[in-house]
């Protein structure tokens, strides 16, 4: 179920700050009591292999997100003791040391079920009551989603498990919903800050295609 042009859902969650310290966050009033746009990203698992190069490209990244008043939250379903860990390993030894924003650490899979990313592969079936049942080992792909000021999914994406994200696309893609925000135009195939937009009109099509 894709979660684009609905709400993000309204849960409270269990996440690390940069401090080491275990807080409960809403993803939904991150956004909407902050009138802030949240990227909300999710990995696999701690101490694996892709997922630290994430989240320090993420944490590269964060004074670009914040200067488009945009919150970074990494997520997976960890406990907040394995997120500590990690957090206090160098990245020469395959850490996260230095990673400044929260990580949710949904270890009773609430969330990830709700937004329905977890890998399939560790879901078991169970004969007796007819049911898939989800395994404690599960973990999440890399989805990502970007959240507007009133808690709307405005782009969600899923990666398999061995495909590290672009962390500029997700910068690209708050430029262009900025700019339909403040314009009132939606933005054609590769736009970029800087390039024409469009009307979403046949006038403004015709005109866009003219000129590109």
């Amino acid at each position: 179920m894709s979660f684009v042009g609905k709400k993000i859902p309204n849960l409270n969650v269990i996440a690390m700050d940069e401090m080491g310290d275990n807080k409960t966050i809403n993803i939904f009033e991150e956004a909407t009591k902050n009138n802030k746009k949240v990227l909300l990203f999710w990995y696999p698992k701690d101490f694996t292999f892709v997922c630290p190069t994430e989240l320090h490209a993420f944490q590269a990244a964060l004074p670009e997100f914040e200067k488009r008043n945009t919150i970074v939250i990494g997520a997976s379903c960890d406990t907040a003791e394995v997120h500590f860990a990690w957090l206090n390993t160098a990245k020469d030894n395959g850490g996260i040391e230095g990673v400044t924003y929260p990580i949710v650490a949904d270890s009773n899979r609430n969330l990830a079920s709700i937004l329905d990313i977890l890998d399939v592969s560790a879901v078991e079936y169970n004969e007796e009551y007819n049911v898939d049942i989800v395994t404690g080992d599960s973990v999440s792909y890399r989805a990502t989603y970007l959240i507007d000021e009133e808690g709307t999914v405005f782009h969600e994406g899923i990666n398999h498990m061995p495909l590290g994200r672009n962390v500029n696309e997700f910068i690209r893609l708050i430029d262009a919903y900025s700019h339909v925000q403040k314009n009132g135009e939606v933005c054609p195939a590769n736009w970029e800050e800087g390039k024409d937009a469009m009307k979403a009109d046949r006038k403004g099509t015709a005109e866009y295609l003219s000129k590109n």
